[in-house]
């Protein structure tokens, strides 16, 4: 598993002036913009990458354990989205538009890929080829 890139932490650690808060990629906003105050720190966010490889390589070759982390991982996506996300979203055009924006820049919206069902089914019929093999 690869690790955060440093350029990808570095997007949300900017420099603000005085009298500013840090926005997103660099962008700065008055102090007192409400969604600006404070930015996940790239040692934090490495901190909670490093728990979770740490523990999806402990569990390695471990199926389920791993269908186990993939669930806890989606389902706390799905609470942070609908429960704290959501209620954060802008209220003015100016700050939808920063919103927008950053994400287009910052590499989209955050999105869980699913293993498609056609690629689980062909590792599935790959397996009886190999048991053939192996029989004498």
């Amino acid at each position: 598993m690869s690790e955060l890139k440093e350029t990808e932490m570095q997007k949300l650690t900017v420099q603000a002036m005085p009298g500013e808060q840090p926005g997103l990629n660099g962008q700065t906003s008055p102090a007192n913009a409400p969604d600006r105050a404070t930015l996940v720190q790239p040692a934090e966010l490495a901190a909670i990458a490093k728990l979770v490889r740490d523990t999806a390589n402990r569990y390695e070759g471990q199926n389920l354990n791993l269908l186990a982390l993939l669930r806890l991982i989606e389902a706390l996506h799905q609470e942070i989205r609908d429960e704290l996300f959501q209620k954060s979203l802008p209220d003015n055009r100016q700050a939808l538009y920063a919103m927008l924006r950053d994400i287009e820049t910052s590499g989209g919206w955050p999105y869980i890929h699913r293993m498609k069902l056609q690629a689980f089914l062909a590792a599935l019929s790959a397996e009886p080829e190999a048991e053939a093999d192996q029989k004498p």
